[in-house]
């Protein structure tokens, strides 16, 4: 992440949009955080569901947790950008930017669904089942992007390659592994927690 951030500000050049062009470097790849996180926690939902693994319904919800914390992010930088870029924090009739939203929102409702039942096979299932309807809102959200016909999103990558000099490049690259490994590692370090959690609560209820 060091170095992610010493390319973003000292290495990277600067475009026509200024300064405030840095926060591609960040908003991009916590988008992309933000999607690899919600499919992951889709994807252990899915081996919840298929094969039972142990614990695979624990690590789902703690997956689909950091993706609406990268979420969240996503949302934030897009406001501050666009708020530079073009003069409004929002727009509501922008379809890539609402169903953003949508996505974010019907992961939030996650937790209402999750902790409206009690701990058990039946909270687990359910979780999982919508966890995995939401994984099918994500190509919806990227492809909006793609298709608007607006293109208030930057054309960064298209079927030519990227349109970003090999710096820019190189420090996207860098800044989005970086934060896939800052996600990787909250994801180790909350799971750990969760699972301990869950051993002292096991333990308390067989002293009892």
């Amino acid at each position: 992440m060091a170095a992610a951030i010493a390319l973003i500000f000292f290495y990277a050049p600067v475009d026509q949009d200024g300064l405030n062009q840095k926060i591609f470097y960040f908003h991009v790849p916590i988008a992309f955080t933000a999607y690899a996180c919600f499919g992951w926690g889709g994807w252990k939902a899915l081996r919840h569901l298929w094969k039972g693994d142990e614990g695979a319904d624990l690590e789902s919800y703690v997956a689909i947790h950091l993706g609406v914390i990268f979420g969240l992010l996503t949302l934030v930088t897009g406001s501050i950008w666009a708020r530079f870029r073009w003069g409004h924090w929002w727009e509501w009739k922008e379809d890539q930017l609402v169903l953003f939203l949508v996505l974010f929102l019907f992961y939030c409702a996650y937790f209402m669904l999750r902790y409206s039942l009690p701990a058990g096979p039946q909270r687990a299932n359910l979780s999982a089942v919508y966890a995995l309807f939401g994984v099918a809102l994500i190509p919806v959200s990227v492809l909006a992007i793609r298709l608007s016909q607006r293109f208030i999103h930057p054309v960064a990558f298209n079927e030519h390659g990227t349109n970003m000099a090999a710096s820019q490049f190189f420090t996207f690259c860098v800044a989005l592994v970086a934060m896939l490994a800052l996600a990787a590692t909250m994801y180790t370090v909350e799971l750990a927690g969760k699972r301990l959690d869950v051993h002292l609560r096991e333990l308390r209820e067989a002293l009892q």
